[in-house]
């Protein structure tokens, strides 16, 4: 027998005073409790004033995830009850659906056991396109978390490009793959480096969105380290397995144009993903050689741990080649921005403007970021005798801001920003709409940034 689960406020009257405080005294979640009351399977949330949309998603996450364990086939839920809660009803609805399919997400194809299937949601009195809007958005992330959760050996610069080619397979999105010998003919020679201790080939992938010519053009570089061992500067970490989210960054604008694609929206976006391996070798980069950019910069290599910014220094080179008018960066860059900003929030530089822009999106779709200074003092500690820069800083602080001020020497003069989400890739533990995997970050927050630039 199916058991079906009606969802409703704990001010609907259906149930006694007395019945709520001591189900709600009972349930660990605090949000919400389930129970059984006439015969049917009621989930009753408590009668509070929702703070902010990612209040909503959080509660359906958790309810979605309980719901799914306690084999509970579908749930229902009036529109008009979220609307109450929140002033938009269509932006509450939005939310909920989002946060509900994303909260019982699960990455188990290498398990045994199998998660059980999502709770079915309908939400009765709805407006199809808040609802259609909070699936896309939900898939968009979901298939972010899926390639940051992929194993490297399944996931790698070779096949990678293949399984982008075929979630994008029947969309307006066009897709170009510069292989070795292609990446070689348009000296991209930072990815070309990091990749040489590889038994894959690089590959630099470019896909691009036109759905409205007459939008700015946005250029979105992703970080595509599909492992990271350090090189020969090799990590020491008692376990290195999540090393292979280093391509987090390419997750995330892959997941955002995911995102645009499938919600039509009117852009013209350029997505470009460096993909490598970064692994020793006989043939592996060597720390102190120096790389001669297609710019005109030489890098001498420092540490070859600090491989990302020289792949995403092609990106932004090939940015300013198609003449974007806005280009962002984003990579799980730095421990540094970790340190400074924890594990709930990313951190952006660049303009200025356009970093506040970006907060304010990120304040509202649930990818939280903060505001971080370009200071040009420290410049100098990229300074290098054998080459124009070195890869590394030679202070033992403020990382994430020379990270960024390496960047900045490869970006377009204006309109770039650099997005650091290396504390927030994945999560450690369940709760509200994110499990014990990959956070699928950026795939919102870039979709919705370059909306707003698209007005």
């Amino acid at each position: 027998m199916q058991i079906h689960a009606e969802i409703l406020f704990a001010n609907d009257g259906r149930v006694t005073k007395n019945q709520l405080v001591k189900q709600f005294v009972d349930n660990q979640t605090g949000g919400f409790s389930t129970f059984v009351h006439d015969g049917k399977q009621l989930v009753v949330i408590k009668d509070k004033e929702w703070k902010s949309l990612e209040a909503i998603r959080n509660v359906a996450g958790e309810m979605s995830r309980s719901l799914a364990a306690q084999k509970v086939a579908s749930a229902s839920i009036r529109a008009d009850q979220l609307g109450q809660k929140w002033s938009a009803v269509d932006d509450a609805v939005t939310a909920f659906v989002e946060g509900w399919h994303l909260g019982a997400y699960n990455f188990d194809r290498y398990q045994s056991k199998k998660a059980d299937p999502v709770t079915k949601l309908q939400v009765n009195g709805a407006d199809s396109a808040a609802v259609k809007s909070g699936e896309v958005r939900a898939a968009a992330m979901a298939f972010s978390r899926d390639l940051m959760n992929e194993l490297s050996d399944v996931l790698n610069p070779e096949t990678y490009p293949e399984i982008l080619k075929d979630h994008f397979k029947d969309t307006k999105v066009k897709i170009d793959v510069l292989t070795k010998k292609e990446i070689e003919e348009r000296e991209m020679n930072g990815v070309l480096t990091v990749c040489r201790g590889s038994k894959y080939d690089p590959s630099f992938v470019e896909m691009t969105l036109q759905t409205d010519a007459s939008k700015p053009l946005v250029a979105l570089v992703g970080k595509g380290v599909t492992y990271d061992s350090g090189g020969i500067s090799l990590k020491g970490g008692r376990d290195d397995s999540d090393m292979r989210m280093d391509m987090g960054g390419s997750a995330a604008v892959s997941g955002a144009l995911s995102l645009l694609a499938h919600s039509d929206a009117k852009v013209n976006v350029a997505v470009l993903i460096p993909m490598v391996e970064n692994t020793p070798g006989p043939d592996a980069v060597m720390p102190g050689e120096v790389i001669q950019f297609k710019n005109g910069i030489s890098v001498q290599v420092g540490n070859t741990d600090a491989e990302g910014r020289l792949i995403l220094a092609d990106g932004l080179i090939r940015a300013g080649e198609l003449g974007a008018d806005y280009t962002v960066d984003i990579a799980t860059l730095t421990g540094a921005v970790v340190s400074a900003l924890g594990t709930e929030i990313g951190g952006v530089f660049g303009d200025e403007e356009l970093s506040y822009q970006m907060k304010k999106i990120g304040d509202q779709n649930g990818d939280f970021i903060w505001p971080l200074p370009l200071v040009d003092e420290y410049e100098e500690s990229l300074d290098s005798a054998y080459a124009d820069i070195n890869n590394i800083s030679s202070l033992s602080v403020a990382g994430s801001i020379t990270a960024a001020l390496f960047l900045r020497k490869f970006a377009p003069e204006t309109n770039w920003l650099h997005v650091d989400m290396a504390g927030v890739m994945d999560k450690q533990k369940p709760k509200g709409y994110y499990t014990k995997s990959a956070t699928g970050y950026g795939a919102r927050l870039l979709a919705d940034f370059t909306a707003s630039l698209s007005k």
